[in-house]
């Protein structure tokens, strides 16, 4: 196809603040985690699908299939869709303990 850019699993983006490798990164309602450390205002690389485990609120359950946010004013997720952006599923079930800090997520991409 002459209009194929690429498989689109990695997006090339200008870094609005610092990010490690690994952090989630929100770029208006694009979602992905760093593949490496982005200096703010440098050119650097996200992974926008796969699986990955992400910090998350402690207080929450998740169950398998629950629509997962990120809260990117706390920089975790959350199941509250208020005020937050959809970012992907639960795949895996997580108690709501509060030291159960992170959650297995499949991103939308």
């Amino acid at each position: 196809m002459k209009n194929y850019v690429q498989p689109g699993d990695m997006i090339t983006i200008t870094a609005a603040a610092a990010h490690n490798s690994g952090d989630g990164v929100l770029q208006g309602t694009l979602f992905g985690v760093a593949a490496g450390d982005i200096a703010n205002g440098a050119v650097g690389e996200i992974q926008v699908v796969g699986v990955f485990t992400l910090p998350k609120i402690g207080s929450q359950a998740w169950t398998v299939g629950a629509a997962v946010y990120w809260d990117a004013g706390n920089a975790r997720c959350t199941t509250t869709a208020t005020g937050n952006t959809l970012i992907g599923k639960a795949v895996t079930v997580i108690g709501s303990g509060a030291g159960e800090t992170t959650g297995t997520v499949r991103l939308n991409g």
